[in-house]
C-alpha cells in the first residue's frame, strides 16, 4: 500500500496486483503508485500510476520495467519547473534512455525493452503518457473507455486502413508492438489530456496479460461490480482462468470525492493551500552575497564609488531575490486543446445475465475440479458466495450476482493457490 493512501481514503481508492500468470517462468512486468504526500504536491503533481511490461532474453525485461516504473515517478516528481505534461513527457524519455544505457552497456541486457502506460490524476484533470501496448482505460457510468491507443502492428495496420473492416488477419501476430522504451535512443510518447474527471470515475491500467484474455466489456462490469481491492484480484483470476499465458499486471483506481488532503488530525483540510512560492534562483542569491562582499573590500581600500555601485547592486540582487521568494508561482500554461484524440475505444458494460452465466460456469468448473482433486477447501466460505449469486440471478439483479460470483471466484482460487503451495512448494 502507497504510504500516503490514509490522507486520501476518503476521496480516492486505489489497488494494484501484478502475477505471473500460469504459463511463465518469471514476471516481467512492473507498476508503481506515487499518490501526493499532502494538499501542495497534490496541487503540484497530483497522484501518478504506472505500468510496465517488459521484454526481453533472461532478466533483461524485469530490469527494463523495473527501470521504467521506478524512474519515471521520480523524475516526474523532481522537474517541478516543468508543466505537468511536459514533466511526464520528460519523464518518459528519461526512461527510456536510461533503459537504453543499460542495454548498450551489457550484452545480457542488449535490446531490452518495456511498455509503459503512465496516468497522472491532477487538479486540472487527467493526463496519460503512453508507449507500447499496455493500457489505460476510464469507466465513467456505464461507459468503457480506452484512453491509449496500442502501438501494435494490429492496431498500426487498422489505422492505416480508415473505415475497413476491424477483424485482423490471421496470420498478422497480435503481440507484435511498434513502439517500446529501450530498444532505440529516442522514442515517439503518446500524450493523452487533460481530460476532465468526475466523481465516481474508475481508471484501470494494465498489461497485455490482462487485456488479452479479459475484453473490455467484461472488465468493466467487474470494475462497476467491485471496489477496487477486489476488482484487481477478480480480474488477474478471469485472466488466469482463461489461460494465464502471460504476466498480468493491474491498477484500478476510483475517484471517491474532491481531492481534498486529511490534516494530521485525521479531517479534511476545510480548503487547499495557497499556490507554492516560486524557490529563490540560487544565482542570484550567490550574486548578492558577491556584490555585499565586493563593496565591503572595496570600502575598505577608499574606493567609495566602486564600492557604492557594488552595495547598488547587493541591494538590487537582494530585492530580487526577496521579490522571488514571496511572489506566488503562476499557473502553468495547458495547452487550448486537450492533447491527443482518445478515446480510442469505446463500449457499454451494463452487467448482464449473459456475462452472469459465464461466471456461473467458471464457477461451476472450480467447485468440480477442487471436488476431483480432493482439495481441502472453506466449502462454506463459498458456498454464502456461491448461494448469493444464484438468488441475485434468478431475481434479475445481474450487478449483484457478477458481485457474488467474483468473490465465489477469488474465494476458491485462493485456497487453490494456497493449497498448491503446500503440496508442491510452487504456484497455482
Amino acid at each position: 500500500m502507497d504510504p500516503h493512501a490514509a490522507i486520501w481514503e476518503h476521496c480516492l481508492e486505489s489497488a494494484r496486483l501484478s502475477d505471473i500468470g500460469l504459463r511463465r517462468s518469471n514476471n516481467q512486468d512492473s507498476a508503481a503508485i506515487m499518490l501526493a504526500s499532502s494538499q501542495q504536491k497534490w496541487e503540484e503533481r497530483g497522484h501518478l500510476f504506472v505500468v510496465a511490461d517488459g521484454m526481453g532474453a533472461h532478466a533483461a525485461g524485469e530490469l527494463a520495467s523495473k527501470l521504467a516504473t521506478d524512474s519515471v515517478p521520480l523524475t516526474y516528481a523532481k522537474h517541478l519547473e516543468l508543466p505537468p505534461h511536459e514533466a511526464l513527457l520528460f519523464a518518459v524519455r528519461d526512461a527510456n534512455a536510461r533503459i537504453h544505457s543499460r542495454g548498450t552497456a551489457n550484452d545480457d541486457f542488449r535490446g531490452m525493452g518495456t511498455t509503459v502506460s503512465a496516468l497522472a490524476l491532477l487538479p486540472c484533470g487527467a493526463l496519460v503518457a503512453h508507449v507500447g501496448d499496455s493500457r489505460v482505460y476510464r469507466l465513467r457510468g456505464t461507459r468503457m473507455e480506452q484512453l491509449t491507443f496500442d502501438h501494435s502492428l494490429v492496431w498500426e495496420l487498422r489505422a492505416a486502413r480508415p473505415g475497413a473492416s476491424d477483424d485482423t488477419p490471421f496470420f498478422i501476430p497480435k503481440n507484435i508492438i511498434t513502439r517500446s522504451l529501450g530498444p532505440n535512443p529516442q522514442v515517439q510518447v503518446d500524450l493523452e489530456g487533460p481530460l476532465p474527471i468526475q466523481i465516481g470515475d474508475t481508471y484501470l491500467l494494465c498489461s497485455d496479460g490482462l487485456s488479452g484474455q479479459v475484453s473490455d466489456d467484461e472488465m468493466g462490469k467487474v470494475l462497476l461490480a467491485l471496489p477496487p481491492r477486489e476488482a484487481v484480484q477478480a480480474l488477474v483470476d478471469l485472466a488466469n482462468l482463461r489461460g494465464g499465458p502471460d504476466n498480468i499486471t493491474v491498477i484500478v483506481v476510483r475517484v471517491l470525492g474532491p481531492q481534498v488532503a486529511k490534516s494530521k488530525n485525521s479531517s479534511p483540510a476545510s480548503k487547499p493551500p495557497s499556490p507554492p512560492r516560486r524557490p529563490v534562483h540560487p544565482a542570484i542569491s550567490s550574486a548578492c552575497g558577491v556584490l555585499a562582499l565586493v563593496s565591503a573590500v572595496l570600502a575598505a581600500m577608499q574606493m567609495r564609488i566602486a564600492a557604492l555601485a557594488a552595495l547598488i547592486g547587493a541591494v538590487l540582487a537582494g530585492a530580487i531575490a526577496m521579490v522571488q521568494k514571496f511572489s506566488r508561482a503562476e499557473s502553468f500554461r495547458w495547452p487550448q486543446r486537450p492533447l491527443g484524440r482518445a478515446p480510442y475505444a469505446a463500449c457499454d458494460c451494463v452487467p448482464d445475465a449473459g456475462f452472469a452465466a459465464r461466471l456461473a460456469d467458471l464457477d461451476r468448473q472450480l467447485r468440480e475440479a477442487a471436488a476431483n482433486a480432493h482439495w481441502k477447501i472453506d466449502w462454506e466460505a463459498f458456498c454464502k458466495h456461491e448461494s448469493a449469486a444464484a438468488a441475485a440471478a434468478c431475481a434479475g439483479n445481474h450487478l449483484e450476482a457478477v458481485r457474488e460470483y467474483c468473490r465465489a471466484i477469488s474465494c476458491m482460487m485462493e485456497q487453490l493457490r494456497h493449497q498448491s503451495e503446500l503440496s508442491r512448494g510452487g504456484r497455482f
